[in-house]
């Protein structure tokens, strides 16, 4: 009797076991996947959370103002019963004008606690993103809805002159008050032909550095006059207050703007000149080659599908210099991470090699014209030699010799052929006059390291708006035609169908430089025997007038050339 309760006690104790290890084994499931799915919300944005909540206040605080103009301007009145009646176009606005406040006093919560450094829960930012996104769309709609009962009942655009309202004053009068706002009115009511005010209205705007006012009234074309023929335009010029406005938060907001431009009107003549402007939004956040090297990522896939989808745009000089300078960038990176590699880690604790290997590797398969390749080739020849590899690094020994003869590693790199017993090849006479590049200065180099922004050329003007620019602009030829530009400045762009893969090109061209500047580090670009290239559409400057080597090899008997402006 005793063996028998000996056996029963191990087969009552074998299923708790099981129970106790598939319940930890569970535990543990669920702790990983609560991680992964935190680790999947933190990537699904490349923006700081203060940047996201600075994009989503600016967001609420316009629509905000929109619903405000709106309402006052409303015809509809108050019927004066205590119970509101839901089909007046007033009151749906005013429950619009809530639910931005009450989002937008989230945000701003969330804002002051991270401003103080203080823990929130960062899911919440996801979900205020999508409330706000779903604002704007049911405020655009508002707007359409409600537009017959704003229209205007004896005001027309003839007689219209935005005029400041003046508000009460402070301080037993003696101070003035903080006025309304001028276009109040302009925005919130609707006539025929207000269109047209709006448009040279918010253009002012822009030009006095106003632009939160002029997206306003840009705004309110998009979302009052569906027609309008300064409808694409309007939403045009709103990426380019963003992106003459500068900083982060507005940057940001120009590329989205500049691509969801891109999405409504995807070919219009101006389609490659936005498809740019996206890249330089990026490129105008790029640090130092040292630092996050996101944003340069980004602007090179921008810029090679600008150059793929538009082959004779005569925006591809420009282009093709910025490709070299967001990739030299980019190899340069990689450089200072292999030296890292080699000369610490791996000269101390024989640790690292591989990783050294493997960007060194990836610089000469992707960035074949980066200009410190002698160095890459010399360091990527002695990974090779440490792994007892000699063939290997033979071969990238020669090809410091042949293709960079005058590099202060040539004479190194022979003295270890020497070594190995591979032979010396002759430098490339070709190669052999072409000078060293250009490295900056102490003080040059102390001043991008104080900026802390990347070397590379970027242009701060808009693509319908300049800042220097006012009488001669897009903008303001798109007025005196009534909201469309002349066809005649309008240039004529070839583009290739998206599924195509047409390489880009630029890896293995000199591209022009477009500014007149010197070449820097990383860069071998040689100076436009034709003057400087514009950074806009130009349909004044001819494909034969453009630098020999930016001449397409092979032209298309196809290929229709700009056409000249008419006298």
């Amino acid at each position: 009797m005793s063996f028998s309760l000996v056996q029963k006690v191990p087969q009552r104790g074998l299923p708790r076991m099981f129970l106790a290890a598939g319940a930890v084994l569970v535990l543990a499931l669920s702790v990983a996947t609560a991680i992964a799915q935190r680790g999947t919300g933190q990537s699904k944005s490349d923006l700081s959370d203060n940047q996201r909540l600075d994009i989503m206040r600016s967001k609420l605080e316009a629509m905000r103002r929109t619903l405000d103009n709106a309402i006052a301007a409303t015809n509809a009145k108050d019927s004066g019963d205590k119970q509101a009646n839901p089909e007046d176009p007033r009151e749906r606005l005013r429950g619009l004008d809530k639910e931005v406040g009450s989002v937008l006093s989230e945000v701003s919560d969330l804002k002051s606690k991270s401003d103080r450094a203080e823990k929130f829960d960062r899911s919440r930012l996801d979900g205020l993103e999508t409330s706000v996104a779903d604002l704007n769309t049911r405020v655009e709609a508002a707007m359409q809805a409600t537009k017959g009962a704003r229209a205007a009942e004896s005001e027309t655009s003839s007689n219209y002159h935005p005029k400041p309202e003046k508000g009460k004053r402070r301080l037993f009068g003696l101070l003035p008050g903080k006025g309304n706002d001028k276009y109040a009115e302009l925005t919130g009511s609707v006539a025929p032909g207000r269109d047209r005010v709006l448009f040279v209205e918010a253009a002012r705007e822009v030009r006095k550095g106003s632009y939160e006012t002029a997206r306003l009234l840009f705004t309110t074309i998009v979302t009052t006059y569906p027609d309008s023929p300064y409808l694409p335009l309007a939403k045009l010029a709103i990426a380019d207050s963003f992106y003459l406005e500068g900083g982060t938060s507005s940057l940001i907001q120009a590329g989205q703007a500049y691509q969801d431009w891109l999405t409504f009107f995807p070919t219009d003549p101006l389609s490659c000149d936005a498809m740019l402007k996206v890249a330089e939004a990026e490129m105008r956040q790029m640090g130092l080659s040292d630092r996050d090297i996101t944003h340069a990522r980004k602007a090179e896939q921008r810029l090679k599908v600008m150059l793929q989808q538009c082959p004779q745009s005569t925006l591809r000089p420009a282009a093709e210099l910025r490709l070299r300078e967001t990739q030299d960038s980019l190899a340069m990176h990689n450089l200072q991470v292999a030296r890292f590699y080699y000369d610490s880690r791996y000269a101390h604790t024989k640790q690292g090699l591989k990783g050294a290997q493997d960007r060194l590797k990836e610089i000469t398969e992707k960035y074949k014209n980066f200009c410190l390749m002698d160095e890459v080739l010399w360091r990527y020849a002695n990974t090779y030699q440490e792994s007892e590899e000699p063939d290997e690094a033979a071969k990238l020994y020669q090809q410091l010799v042949r293709d960079y003869p005058n590099s202060d590693y040539v004479e190194k790199a022979k003295d270890q052929l020497n070594i190995i017993g591979a032979a010396i090849p002759p430098p490339d006479p070709i190669k052999k006059d072409l000078p060293p590049c250009e490295k900056p200065t102490f003080m040059q180099n102390m001043m991008q390291q104080i900026s802390g922004n990347a070397d590379v050329t970027t242009s701060k003007d808009g693509i319908l708006i300049t800042k220097h620019g006012e009488g001669t602009d897009l903008i303001d030829k798109a007025i005196a035609n009534n909201g469309t530009l002349p066809e005649s400045i309008q240039p004529v762009i070839q583009r290739t169908p998206p599924a195509k893969s047409v390489a880009p090109g630029p890896q293995n061209t000199e591209p022009a430089d477009t500014t007149g500047e010197k070449k820097k580090i990383g860069i071998s670009v040689q100076s436009s025997p034709n003057g400087p290239q514009p950074d806009r559409i130009n349909p004044s400057l001819p494909a034969s007038t453009r630098p020999r080597s930016t001449q397409p090899a092979n032209p298309k008997p196809e290929a229709v050339p700009t056409p000249s402006p008419k006298p």
